[in-house]
């Protein structure tokens, strides 16, 4: 049976913002308790996980470099997956982060299963998004991108008392190498000292959103685990 995307087309686009935090070389312990003692309450809504992506790019990076020079308007592609990086994955669904100035919104497609394995193509991933019944509109924008990055990172999540305020927390940080012929996935970077902290929330709680940004003691960064991918393995 060939996923449906009726629902993901027909919700609509809502715009969140996000302040994010990288953490070089800190202990992640020290990181979640802070996280934890913070006046707004935050606890595990539900457990870690490792979190999987294929990002797309054109030929010449537009993507990449978009995100460079801050252009207001931004369309990132990937397709995303949760639990082991290799073998049969049941539910991949493709992401398109919208970037409009400081805010963002997600459309998700889900896909049909992959195989992901050593000698994996964009050819293979092309047949998937074939069987997944998605959009013309993104079948036609996906014929001009090509797969860039692999990355990898094992996620933990932490809500506000309030239900507000998401706060994710991502390290073991993997990079790797993916093209368009068959990837032997030979070239990889690794992070294991930094923490990236996130949080996240509806544009309407802005203003107390930076209450309780505050409240941590952390200095606010531009981070983006797509351009650091790309940087440490100096694919542009």
């Amino acid at each position: 049976m060939e996923p449906s995307t009726e629902r993901a087309v027909s919700k609509p686009l809502v715009y969140r913002k996000e302040r994010k935090y990288a953490l070089a070389n800190t202990d992640l312990g020290w990181v979640e308790t802070i996280v934890r003692s913070h006046p707004s309450m935050f606890c595990r809504p539900f457990p870690a996980r490792y979190i999987n992506n294929i990002y797309f790019d054109t030929p010449s990076f537009g993507n990449y470099n978009d995100n460079q020079v801050g252009s207001p308007l931004r369309h990132k592609f990937r397709i995303r997956w949760y639990g082991e990086q290799f073998g049969l994955i049941e539910n991949p669904v493709l992401e398109i982060k919208i970037k409009k100035g400081c805010s963002g919104a997600k459309r998700h497609f889900p896909l049909s299963s992959i195989l992901f394995e050593k000698g994996i193509s964009n050819t293979d991933l092309r047949t998937v998004f074939a069987k997944s019944g998605l959009p013309l509109e993104i079948q036609e924008s996906l014929k001009f991108l090509q797969p860039t990055l692999l990355n990898r990172y094992f996620r933990k999540y932490y809500l506000s008392a309030n239900r507000k305020f998401r706060v994710t927390l991502d390290t073991q940080l993997r990079y790797t190498r993916i093209g368009s012929h068959q990837n032997y996935f030979m070239r990889i970077a690794k992070n294991d000292t930094d923490v990236v902290m996130e949080m996240k929330y509806d544009v309407d709680d802005d203003q107390e959103a930076g209450k309780v940004s505050s409240a941590f003691p952390f200095r606010l960064t531009k981070n983006s685990k797509y351009v650091n991918g790309v940087d440490h393995l100096d694919l542009w």
